[in-house]
C-alpha cells in the first residue's frame, strides 16, 4: 500500500507553504478563525466524528482508545467520505486541520492512523 504524506495542524496555527493541501476535518468551524486565516482547500465535515461521538468523547483522555474504535466504525460505515479524502491524498501532501486543543488525542490523529492502517 502506498504511504501517504499526511500531516496534522491545529486550525489556530499559521498555514505554511509546506502544508500542501489543507483540509478541515472538524464537523464544526473552529471558533474565531477566519476563512482567510485557515487557508483550507476543502472542509470535509462528513469525515468528522458524529456529533454524538464527539460529545461522548469530550476529549477525556481515558476515553481515547474507545473513541478511536468507535470513530473507525463510523469511518467504515461512511465509504463516500473516506473515498473523497483518499482522492485528495492522491494529489500529494495533505495537512488535516482540526480545532482541538489536545494535539495527541483528537479526531485528526485517529483519522490519520485509520488512513495509514
Amino acid at each position: 500500500m502506498s504511504r501517504h504524506d499526511i500531516r496534522l495542524k491545529r486550525a489556530y496555527a499559521p498555514a505554511s507553504d509546506d502544508d500542501g493541501i489543507r483540509l478541515l476535518v472538524d464537523r464544526v468551524w473552529p471558533r474565531g478563525v477566519s476563512k482567510q486565516k485557515i487557508a483550507i482547500q476543502a472542509w470535509l465535515k462528513d469525515i468528522a466524528p458524529s456529533t454524538e461521538l464527539r460529545q461522548w468523547f469530550g476529549h477525556v483522555p481515558e476515553r481515547w482508545e474507545e473513541f478511536r474504535k468507535r470513530y473507525a466504525h463510523e469511518l467504515d460505515a461512511n465509504p463516500e467520505a473516506v473515498a473523497e479524502l483518499r482522492k485528495w491524498l492522491k494529489q500529494g501532501r495533505v495537512t488535516l486541520v482540526y480545532g482541538a486543543r489536545d494535539e495527541e488525542r483528537n479526531q485528526a490523529v485517529a483519522l490519520r492512523d485509520y488512513l495509514l492502517s
